[in-house]
């Protein structure tokens, strides 16, 4: 039996094998174009990373058990696990985790296209993020670097003895990739889109992939331009960021923050397309305001090059700089919150079943709804003032980061595991895991608001006891939180060799990833596909709750 794209079988014709077992040996693994091989090698870098950052960031919360400090690292060391945990996270995690790895794999099957618009290129980005990676994770295991992950001046200066300039040559040449791979999809997405695939078709995932290449592709030089004059200081002693040569520190704030806040969207935009999909999927009903949810990614591609500021409240810039900067930050709220009440107005009278991803893509909508509400306390000026550089700032920043783009990365993963492996994993399991992520990261990080409107300290390896039964409790939620973690990877490898053969359309998915086989051909599809309606025209549910795929 053979499928064509729209999930039909013929009889007579031989099966054609999935594009993990196409072409074998390492070798068509290392240098293949295939979009699909490259988006799962991502997804395992990713995920190695995310071990890396995490068995950090545990050992930095089993430190802060007690508040004297020295409990089983140093201060230096706890510096140093600092700066793993951060620079990890967001430069080889987080930032190439969605478009990357889900995105490669996706892309092209939701527009229908047999590959990206440069298969080459892919693969140049993938080994580029490989060297980039390789720089990074040795100066940060050589012991060398305790700059904190934004290498802000004066750690990053000449006399702080730390590897900087090979720290900073890696995320230098990370961002080539990024750059490359939003270059890829911009052209994929305008060019290869199949017949009939108008904007107006496009799923929202492909949209918030759109965007975030936008934002990789203009904001990225900004980092690189930024780090390349790191490195000029560094070697040929030129004052320009270091105060003692005659440099100006807070020039780098503004420089490495005009990137780094449309990071912050090259990290969530993602992480919303992923859960526009979910939602509408698994409430089998079609996503309310597509237009408005498409064009809000479109919108804060665009504002978050004009909020940079907010993150330098108290630099000394002039008070009329900060007022804009506010209001440029809560503007930005709009087009966010647009997407919000676009997706509980999806869930209103949804068939909604309440299976593993569906859990992530609540879970986001409580915990990112959090993150961003506490961001307009910090868009405050009176506020931010008392809040900056306190645990308030680091409760925001995971329940945005974590509690939005891992959480919906997870969700995604879960998603589209039967397509890009061909398996199902245990429902309960999955369950089980969701409910360990849920706990374990609100116990971490949800008390930490409270120590920090009290005034406990960011990054500091020493506290007043006073606040040692809130890091207790939050130790406690991230070894909750790990063990959730360890319990996903363990059902999700047991499904890949166990688990029972997934169909083309497990969940009822109205877009064309879903038309085609699990795991997909080599080249995606039999045919040709021809899109004559919407992503979220789905097929309906009989009263015994069987899905009508016809």
């Amino acid at each position: 039996m053979a499928t064509d794209h729209k999930g039909n079988e013929h009889e007579g014709e031989a099966p054609e094998p999935s594009y993990l077992v196409a072409k074998r040996g390492l070798k068509s693994w290392l240098f293949t174009v295939d979009h699909k091989r490259l988006g799962i090698m991502y997804l395992a870098g990713v995920l190695l990373f995310f071990l890396v950052g995490g068995v950090a960031a545990l050992t930095l919360r089993t430190e802060l058990l007690v508040p004297e400090g020295g409990f089983i690292v140093s201060a230096t060391t706890y510096n140093k696990l600092f700066t793993i945990h951060g620079a990890v996270m967001v430069f080889l995690v987080i930032i190439p985790s969605v478009p990357a790895a889900l995105g490669n794999f996706l892309l092209p099957l939701m527009l229908g296209a047999k590959d990206v618009a440069f298969p080459r290129l892919n693969l140049l980005s993938f080994w580029v993020y490989s060297l980039g990676s390789a720089f990074f994770i040795y100066t940060l295991f050589s012991g060398q670097l305790d700059t904190g992950w934004t290498f802000y001046t004066p750690y990053s200066s000449a006399d702080s003895g730390t590897a900087v300039i090979s720290a900073t040559a890696g995320a230098f040449i990370l961002g080539f990739s990024s750059i490359l791979t939003g270059l890829n999809f911009i052209v994929t997405v305008h060019k290869m889109r199949a017949p009939g695939q108008t904007w107006n078709r496009l799923p929202l995932f492909v949209w918030a992939i759109y965007a975030t290449a936008v934002i990789q592709v203009l904001a990225t030089p900004v980092l690189a331009i930024t780090l390349l004059l790191l490195i000029v200081e560094r070697t040929l002693n030129i004052g320009i960021f270091d105060p003692a040569m005659g440099g100006d520190p807070v020039l780098y704030q503004h420089f490495f923050w005009f990137y780094s806040h449309p990071a912050v969207y090259i990290m969530i935009l993602p992480g919303f397309g992923i859960i526009s999909e979910l939602i509408a999927v698994h409430s089998r009903k079609h996503i309310f305001g597509y237009k408005a949810i498409a064009l809000s990614s479109v919108a804060i591609a665009i504002i978050s090059f004009l909020v940079w500021g907010h993150h330098m409240f108290v630099s000394g810039q002039s008070e009329l700089a900060g007022v804009v900067f506010s209001f440029l930050t809560f503007a930005v709220a709009v087009p966010t919150a647009i997407k919000v009440f676009s997706w509980v107005a999806t869930l209103y009278k949804g068939s909604i079943e309440f299976n593993t991803p569906m859990l992530y893509a609540l879970m986001f909508l409580f915990t990112f709804t959090i993150g961003g509400l506490t961001g307009i306390f910090l868009a405050a000026l009176s506020v931010d003032v008392h809040l900056h550089d306190t645990y308030f700032v680091v409760a925001h920043f995971h329940y945005v980061m974590m509690g939005g783009t891992i959480i919906a990365f997870i969700g995604g993963i879960h998603h589209w595991w039967p397509k890009m492996f061909g398996r199902m994993y245990s429902e309960r399991a999955g369950r089980w895991g969701a409910l360990f992520i849920f706990i374990g990261f609100n116990m971490t990080f949800f008390n930490q608001f409270v120590i920090g409107q009290q005034g406990m300290p960011r990054r500091y390896w020493q506290y007043v006891p006073q606040f040692q039964q809130q890091h207790m409790l939050s130790t406690i939620g991230s070894y909750i939180l790990g063990i959730g973690f360890v319990w996903i990877a363990i059902y999700l490898v047991h499904s890949l060799m166990r688990g029972k053969v997934a169909s083309a359309n497990p969940f009822g998915g109205a877009s064309l990833e879903w038309d085609t086989q699990s795991p997909p051909i080599e080249h995606n599809f039999h045919g040709q596909p021809v899109v004559e309606t919407d992503p979220y025209d789905f097929p309906e549910i009989d009263r015994t709750g069987s899905i009508d795929h016809h």
